[in-house]
């Protein structure tokens, strides 16, 4: 059996579609395009080649301590976080009240960014806490842990429950099973959480900020000399490694999740 032709109407339809989603695709995208471009303003073989600006990068004392905080927050933030959600998710499931304890784990996502820093200057300040890496790292496992809750949450609906039930009966204890047999199939939500968890670690600027004391990250490096002197070809050079770090991560994930879903 064949399949009729599209009508012109049809066909107009779906042009008008296709012309709405490209619209909306540029509109995302767009704005990415002139920092790449200006990273590459003033290069060339004089002035020490097309890559110049992306050079300059490492030759900033500065930036090369943000880029350090950056990564290790980014790694305790990536490690920390999926594990308490995971134990989140876990006693939602055990407690029967999903609703209210997730409700109550999501309700930091609503408060304004400004604002929550804030709060947590002050909750440290109460406890004689110094701002330094640690005090960053916990604003920004309080910003990913509800993203994180939700991605694992997501994993563990879809883990049978019967394979449980099935340990018990062999004679597993609830460690074991969990171990043996719920990790083995949500760990790619895990790493998923992990990833989810590590991108916003690496966008963080604001509750980063109140909280950094001396200390820099990338995004509020490059924040403050944004306000301070303006933008030059190597802020725009690492604004493009950013974004492209991001886009990185986000391919990652895509490719966890449709590992996740063929397996």
């Amino acid at each position: 059996m064949t399949t009729p032709a599209p009508t012109s109407a049809q066909r107009a339809a779906n042009g008008l579609v296709w012309g709405f989603v490209a619209l909306v695709l540029v509109f995302l995208y767009a704005p990415m395009v002139p920092p790449v471009l200006r990273s590459f303003a003033g290069a060339s073989a004089e002035t020490g080649g097309l890559f110049v600006s992306y050079r300059a990068i490492f030759e900033d004392p500065l930036l090369i301590g943000g880029i350090w905080n950056t990564v290790m927050i980014g790694a305790i933030v990536a490690v920390v976080t999926p594990v308490l959600a995971l134990a989140i998710a876990q006693a939602l499931r055990e407690w029967q009240k999903p609703r209210l304890i997730l409700g109550l784990v999501l309700l930091p996502l609503f408060v304004p960014g400004v604002s929550m820093g804030v709060a947590m200057a002050v909750f440290f300040k109460v406890l004689g806490v110094e701002p330094s890496l640690l005090t960053m790292s916990v604003v920004q496992i309080l910003w990913a842990l509800p993203f994180a809750t939700l991605v694992i949450m997501t994993v563990m609906a879809s883990f049978e429950q019967t394979y449980l039930e099935a340990a018990y009966v062999l004679g597993s204890n609830r460690f074991a099973a969990f171990w043996k047999v719920e990790l083995p199939c949500i760990r790619q939500g895990l790493f998923g959480a992990a990833a989810f968890s590590l991108i916003l670690s690496f966008n963080e600027t604001i509750r980063t900020s109140i909280v950094q004391g001396g200390r820099n990250t990338v995004q509020t490096y490059l924040w403050s000399q944004y306000q301070q002197v303006g933008l030059s070809p190597a802020l725009y050079a690492l604004m493009t490694l950013l974004i492209v770090a991001t886009l990185a991560l986000m391919a990652g994930i895509v490719v966890i999740t449709r590992r996740r879903q063929l397996s």
